[in-house]
């Protein structure tokens, strides 16, 4: 199954994405995700300029080994850049195999652990009243799970409300699709973490007393807290019962979850920032997280997906795979197709693409009742409509960033 061409295609429906569109001489196309959010571009030029042409005349059967000459054989490894390229080129070798096979890629990887995949949502509100009603428009999306997001007193535009996009300053336009504002530099946000820690925990007291003790509540941190802030928190929120907290305190310093460990014992979810599965090794095996957020995308594809679960597997860890729409429809089903095969999957991110996109990319997974499946059609079950994807050019565009009441420039 010989690749005869490769082509980096950049489309921009609701959010800007790079797909990898890998063709073989008996014509079958597999396709495969390589957005990297705010830096799209430069993946671009790394497909195309130092990966397709390698791609050209091999064996588009062996996935594996294609993996580790694009690894290994460019020296210098890692980083996101580099890794959501490999990625692109892993998904469709994947697709590629699925489809000269006639079996969806699940099946390829030994078959469906489960009937669908519990998927969570993303609920949000600058205050009470906003997230309530957030909280129940999922619900009657079917979503069982939710993540909660919050509005602090004081601070006018914080990262997970997707209604701050109104505020003076952005685009006007709610970020429920993507929070990257498009325009010539980012968007500025405030933070301060004292008013953080005294009022989420009050929401979440408000949540369960509203919507009752059986949901599954999530949170993320987004990396914003100290060790010890993030212990605080940690401990602060165990009387609300949550299915996780994301992204306590950044994640380079991952002996930071051991205070955390000490001292609370909510769950906790890291890793969507990571690129590799070195990046998890200290922290699965000391046990420092509960779920893998690792996304297919910036981790290098599905090869090393499945090979990262089948490590947490030993410690009892779930998946929790990254979701929200700057991965791409390719990139969410190569995350489906693993979470279905895999034994310990725990939960998917989903956050639903807008319209425009879901023309762009045509899909066959299904969302009901609050679960997902990739569906039955060979490879990954995307499409791309190229006609479509070409009515929407590349537009400039970053992720906001936080700034402290000093000026101090604060994770996002």
């Amino acid at each position: 199954m010989q690749i005869v061409a490769a082509d980096v295609v950049v489309t921009s429906p609701d959010r800007n994405f790079v797909t990898l569109r890998v063709t073989t001489e008996d014509g079958l196309t597999g396709l495969g995700d390589a957005t990297l959010n705010g830096r799209e571009l430069a993946v671009v030029a790394y497909l195309r300029e130092h990966v397709v042409p390698l791609l050209i005349g091999i064996d588009a059967h062996r996935i594996e080994d294609t993996w580790q000459f694009l690894y290994r054989g460019a020296y210098w490894r890692r980083g996101p850049v580099t890794m959501a390229a490999i990625a692109a080129v892993d998904m469709a070798l994947w697709d590629l195999k699925g489809k000269a096979a006639g079996m969806p890629v699940y099946q390829l990887l030994g078959g469906a652990s489960r009937t669908g995949l519990l998927a969570y949502g993303h609920a949000s509100g600058k205050e009470l009243p906003e997230l309530f009603d957030s909280i129940r428009s999922h619900q009657e999306q079917g979503y069982r799970a939710i993540r909660v997001q919050t509005g602090v007193p004081g601070l006018k535009s914080i990262y997970g409300i997707a209604s701050n996009a109104t505020f003076e300053g952005n685009s006007g336009v709610r970020y429920d699709h993507e929070p990257a504002q498009r325009g010539a530099r980012p968007t500025e946000e405030d933070w301060d973490t004292r008013s953080y820690l005294r009022h989420v925990p009050t929401v979440f007291e408000a949540v369960r007393n509203e919507f009752g003790p059986e949901i599954p509540l999530l949170h993320d941190g987004h990396h914003r807290m100290t060790p010890i802030q993030a212990a605080r928190l940690a401990k602060s929120l165990e009387p609300y019962d949550l299915f996780w907290l994301e992204d306590i305190t950044p994640a380079e310093n991952q002996e930071a979850l051991r205070l955390v460990r000490q001292h609370s014992t909510t769950p906790l979810a890291i890793g969507e920032i990571f690129n590799t599965v070195w990046d998890f090794q200290q922290i699965i095996r000391e046990q420092l997280i509960d779920y893998v957020r690792a996304a297919s995308t910036h981790f290098g594809g599905i090869t090393p997906l499945r090979k990262v679960m089948d490590y947490a597997a030993q410690y009892q860890i779930k998946s929790g795979f990254h979701g929200p729409t700057d991965i791409s429809p390719v990139g969410l089903a190569a995350q489906m197709h693993v979470g279905l095969a895999i034994h310990n999957f725990g939960i998917q991110e989903y956050m639903k693409h807008g319209a425009r996109t879901d023309e762009v990319f045509r899909q066959t997974f299904t969302f009901t009742d609050g679960l997902l499946h990739p569906g039955d059609a060979p490879g990954l079950g995307v499409e791309l409509d190229l006609d479509e994807a070409a009515r929407y050019p590349y537009e400039q565009a970053y992720l906001p960033y936080n700034r402290l009441a000093d000026g101090t420039v604060h994770d996002w």
